[in-house]
């Protein structure tokens, strides 16, 4: 995996193959960011990585100077890595070792943008309850975006506050937000 854009542009870091971690893949988080871009100035941005895995994601938001970033996985192994990567690189990613579910259920924690990569292998109803309890929590900040990465096989076009999706190769991004002038 390597860092596509900002301070840490192009290092590269590998995660051992023991933790549990399906990366998003180098062009699909570039086609994320983009989109991103043209949207948001990062250093003003707080981010909430959900299912973090090996935090690729939380990693591409400290490269470009994202304001604060919070890493949520259950996987310890997982933890420790983004630590280890996250000290080595100097970035400003705080973890939490915790089930998302019950982290969302609990936090009071509100973010720009909450990004959530599951499991490919949930069902809608798993991946509509992530939106659920972000949005009946209000967990998102005025203007803020919900995005859920899955398989190009799950239609999630039917969960409330969809806005749209964006698909790259085996993968699509889900974007949800609220109805402009709510929130």
């Amino acid at each position: 995996m390597r860092i596509i854009s900002g301070k840490y542009k192009g290092r590269r870091f590998n995660a051992p193959k023991n933790l549990p971690a399906r990366p998003t893949t180098d062009m699909a988080k570039e086609a994320l960011f983009n989109i991103l871009n043209n949207t948001y100035y990062f250093d003003e941005l707080s981010v909430l990585d959900l299912f973090a895995g090996i935090g690729s994601i939380s990693l591409e938001f400290a490269s470009r100077g994202a304001a604060q970033i919070v890493s949520v996985d259950n996987h310890a192994g997982c933890i420790r890595y983004i630590n280890s990567v996250s000290k080595e690189f100097n970035a400003n990613i705080t973890t939490i070792k915790s089930d998302v579910f019950k982290f969302l259920e609990r936090t009071s924690l509100k973010a720009d943008i909450i990004f959530a990569d599951p499991p490919y292998t949930f069902e809608t109803k798993q991946f509509a309850a992530i939106s659920k309890l972000i949005f009946d929590r209000e967990l998102l900040n005025d203007g803020g975006l919900l995005i859920i990465e899955h398989s190009k096989h799950t239609d999630l076009s039917d969960v409330e506050h969809y806005s749209y999706s964006k698909k790259y190769g085996g993968s699509t991004f889900s974007f949800f937000q609220y109805p402009e002038g709510i929130a």
